[in-house]
Parts: C-alpha cells; structure tokens; sequence
C-alpha cells in the first residue's frame, strides 16, 4: 500500500512473476516476493549410479582395449618374421568365417540370402582391390624412418581410443537409422593410417596384403560383431569380453612382462578404478534448479 499527495492509500497491482514483461509498476526491477523459492528444487537432475551397473558398462571400453592390443601383437609377430603370411591369411579367413556367423546368429536382419549375397560380393571387390594396392602401400612410407613410423602409428591408435565410440560401431547393423559421428570416423581412419604405416615395413606383398586386410577386419567390423552380441545378450557379452581380455592378457605376458603388467593396471583402472571414482564424486554434486533458470520451450518450434 502507498500514500497519495491527499493522505489516502493507492493499492499497487498484485506481484507476477514474468520472463519478459518489463518491468512491473511499484516494484523494483530486482524484486521478488516470498513465493519465488518454492520452487526451488536441489539434485534434480542428477543421476544415481551404480557401482556393479557402472563396473558392467565399463567393460565395453576395456574389451576394445583388448581388440586393439590384439591388433598390436600380431603386427609385433608379423615384424619378427614370427607369423608369416600363410598364417595371417589363415587368421583373416577364420576372423571373416566367425564374423558372419555371429551376426547371423544375433542379428536377425542378416538372416536375408540376397543380402549376404551382396555383402559377399562387396567384401570380393574389396579384398581384390586390396590385394592390387598390396605394392602401392609397400613402398609408401620407403623414404621415412622407422622411428618417426612408430610415433606415428603410436600417436594415431592413441587418436584412435581417445575418438573410439565405444557404445556402438562405425559400421551400422542393417536398418539402423543413425549415422555414425564425426569423431568415430576420425577414429577409423586414423586407424586405417595406422595399419597402412605398419604395412609399408613388411618384406613381402602377401605379408602386406594379410596384414592389411586383417587390421581393416578388426577396426572396422570387431565393432559391429561386439555390439550385436551385447545387443543378443548382455551375458554373452560380458563371456566374450572376459574370454578375450584373458586371452590377451596371456598373450601379452608371453611377449613381455612389463608390458603385461602395465596392461593389466590399465583393465584395473578402467573396471574398478575409474567406476568406483565416478561414484565418490557423485557425493559432492551439487545442483539448484528454480524458477530463476532459463526458460525451456514446450513445443516443437517447427510446428
């Protein structure tokens, strides 16, 4: 209430609270009356994790640790001359084999005869084309030194893990709707580069080809077979990803011991380490949301 020039009472118009309706007549641009914190509202958004559930999630990452560490070894044997190239040629047609059936297994969309008869035909246009580059990416790199090879291909598989989109794969089962990001095809083909890089230091073309064509099967369709198995069955997966940490894990003690410890921290830290952090630092977020925050549309603007 307020006084007017003759001594009697003006009544001021009730407070509203508006976003955009200047300012209101008697009322400070500031003001606010004691209604405008019942709405406020703490940790309303704010998500509560899991310790078991966030450990589970968390073993995607660390299974295509163990994909691309499997990579590494066998170029690391192929470079020893311990693994020739019969034998890699044996490995692509075993890895390409089980692939398609997995997906045939899991993915029901597969289950088409003319669709894996054009998936067929793709894949023998692919290798021959690949197998006539086989002398092109010999000698690629035959004026660089190895040791600038080596911190390419090294700082290229770390661009690769760092851009990796780990909940799904660059490759899209048939039917998907989305489209793979722009960091996950960086992440492809710095892993392409990669493999191009350690093919130019092999001795002969079939070494360069089997290489090659295991190291595209890898990155581009180990992805694709991982995420329909998890999709099939999350217990399966959870087989799959353990069987195979273990095997690389074996595999990376018989080459080095250093190197098998340093790894097995890093399974450690991504499975238990980082999981439990992610949950004690849950403790300490802190969030208010109230009228004061900025407006949120309700409806479709395109409409």
């Amino acid at each position: 209430m307020e006084k007017n020039l003759a001594g009697g009472s003006i009544s001021r118009p009730k407070w509203r609270k508006v976003a955009y309706g200047g300012m209101q007549i008697g009322y400070d641009d500031n003001y606010t009356d004691e209604s405008f914190l019942e709405e406020m509202v703490m940790n309303a958004n704010v998500v509560r994790r899991d310790l078991l559930k966030v450990m589970k999630d968390s073993v995607s990452i660390s299974q295509y640790l163990c994909i691309v560490a499997f990579v590494v070894l066998v170029w690391v044997h192929t470079l020893e001359s311990s693994l020739d190239e019969n034998s890699l040629l044996l490995l692509d047609l075993s890895l390409l084999a089980s692939g398609f059936l997995i997906l045939l297994l899991t993915e029901e969309k597969m289950l088409s005869l003319s669709l894996l008869l054009r998936y067929l035909v793709n894949i023998s246009f692919f290798t021959t084309g690949l197998y006539i580059l086989a002398p092109i990416y010999q000698t690629l790199t035959r004026s660089i030194s190895s040791d600038s090879i080596w911190a390419v291909t090294v700082s290229l598989l770390l661009l690769h893990l760092f851009l990796h989109d780990y909940s799904g794969s660059t490759i899209r089962a048939p039917g998907a709707l989305n489209t793979p990001n722009l960091t996950s095809c960086i992440s492809v083909n710095a892993s392409i580069v990669a493999s191009v890089f350690v093919a130019s230091r092999l001795p002969s073309r079939l070494h360069v080809f089997a290489v090659m064509l295991f190291s595209l099967q890898v990155f581009l369709f180990a992805p694709l077979v991982a995420y329909c198995i998890k999709k099939f069955s999350f217990g399966l997966h959870l087989v799959f990803s353990f069987a195979l940490m273990g095997l690389t894990l074996y595999s990376i003690y018989a080459l080095h011991r250093l190197f098998f410890l340093v790894f097995l921290l890093l399974v450690l830290l991504v499975n238990v380490v980082c999981p439990y952090w992610l949950i004690k630092m849950q403790e300490y977020k802190f969030e208010i949301n109230g009228p004061w925050d900025e407006a949120k549309l309700c409806f479709d603007i395109t409409d």
